[in-house]
């Protein structure tokens, strides 16, 4: 995977962790040890194993790191949704942190594959 690949990926999934901390500071208080909270940590997850299996440098362990971070991006679309229906953030709120979250999915998902198929 090429620097400029690792960079831009890093760099979408940074402002993704910023639009949720942004997006959750107007969910209900009550939420602030609840979904607050959970969406935040998945979000953070996903960029945070990302960097973590980036500076592996056996595949298999960078590929496991990846396959976190992608389960998180999971958590934290479903953790969307559920905000959105709940009515804690608006329709526009959602759908731009979903679409980032979804090109962030391809990109992971790639990195995936890519690893998985220098494995054979």
């Amino acid at each position: 995977m090429s620097t400029a690949y690792h960079d831009k990926l890093k760099s979408i999934m940074n402002v993704y962790v910023h639009d949720i901390y942004r997006v959750t500071k107007q969910f209900p208080k009550e939420e602030m040890y609840g979904s607050t909270s959970q969406l935040r940590r998945a979000a953070l997850s996903v960029v945070l194993n990302y960097i973590e299996g980036f500076a592996r440098f056996r595949p298999a362990v960078n590929r496991n790191f990846l396959e976190i971070s992608y389960g998180s991006l999971q958590e934290s679309k479903y953790l969307l949704l559920f905000a959105y229906e709940e009515g804690w953030s608006t329709k526009e709120q959602h759908e731009k942190l979903v679409s980032v979250a979804e090109e962030i999915g391809a990109m992971l998902w790639g990195s995936i594959k890519r690893l998985k198929d220098s494995d054979v």
